[in-house]
């Protein structure tokens, strides 16, 4: 098994944060890892999404089940490659509130009998997490701020 996380402090409430990171058709707009996603935050429901590798730019499609989903909290999928044990992963974003905003753990553990040899995938995702977390912040205190002008 192999894990990989990335954490980051968004200024803005846990719904705010879900808002964003719930809005799968607005991915192509602010993520530079999932950089296409379509589907439901919705447990048992499949997502479409297309992740982008930092460094070589290589893009893979994978199609997810959610497995939980609760606003302002918790998203969690699994993905596998063939058949479960081969090469499966479950990636989770925990929203917690913290310091007047929100404390984002994005996390995916992987197993199955192909992780050892899946360096060239799992190695760069490592960045591609931190990318994706400060992407979100970005994006989510941009939105505040604007919504705090009207």
């Amino acid at each position: 098994m192999r894990r990989i996380s990335s954490t980051v402090h968004i200024s803005a409430p846990t719904d705010q944060v879900w808002a964003v990171l719930s809005d799968f058709e607005r991915f192509h707009e602010w993520n530079p890892f999932l950089v296409e996603a379509a589907g439901r935050a919705a447990p048992g429901a499949r997502l479409t999404l297309r992740f982008r590798l930092p460094g070589n730019g290589r893009e893979m499609v994978f199609r997810p089940t959610v497995l939980h989903s609760e606003p302002g909290r918790l998203l969690c999928w699994r993905g596998r490659l063939g058949v479960p044990g081969i090469f499966d992963g479950v990636h989770s974003f925990e929203l917690t509130e913290r310091d007047g905003g929100t404390q984002v753990l994005q996390s995916e553990c992987f197993s199955g009998l192909l992780v050892p040899f899946s360096g060239a995938v799992i190695t760069p995702s490592e960045k591609g997490f931190q990318d994706l977390t400060d992407a979100l912040k970005k994006r989510v205190e941009s939105v505040t701020a604007l919504q705090g002008e009207l």
